[in-house]
């Protein structure tokens, strides 16, 4: 059973990315070829070309990346665009706060798009 702990952040949680989704660009295939252009700079070595999760830096990860093709992201760009702002915990999957918002929020729309070339 649920706590209402649980629920609670949950909830905040769900509110946040409606509120960032909210704060979102709108989606363009400018932007989403820019995210094309920031992924193979800043994800392929890990992730893959097509975010398979083959990088070659992928057999040294301990867990090893996420294929961004058959596991997309519950959430969709917004859930992204957060995860790209805080990293992975437990994994080398780090924050990129480095990256101006528009290039995360690009990358988050290429991401997004990973999981529908299935």
């Amino acid at each position: 059973m649920k706590t209402p702990k649980f629920l609670a952040v949950a909830a905040t949680l769900g509110l946040a990315l409606q509120a960032r989704a909210a704060d979102a660009p709108r989606r363009t295939p400018e932007l989403v070829e820019k995210g094309k252009a920031s992924f193979a700079k800043n994800c392929a070595s890990c992730h893959g070309p097509r975010g398979e999760g083959d990088g070659p830096a992928a057999r040294a990860l301990k867990p090893p990346p996420e294929n961004l093709v058959t596991h997309p992201m519950k959430g969709g760009a917004p859930a992204v665009f957060e995860l790209l702002g805080k990293g992975v915990k437990g994994t080398a999957m780090i924050a990129f706060k480095h990256l101006p918002e528009d290039e995360r929020w690009a990358l988050a729309f290429w991401v997004e798009g990973l999981g529908a070339k299935k």
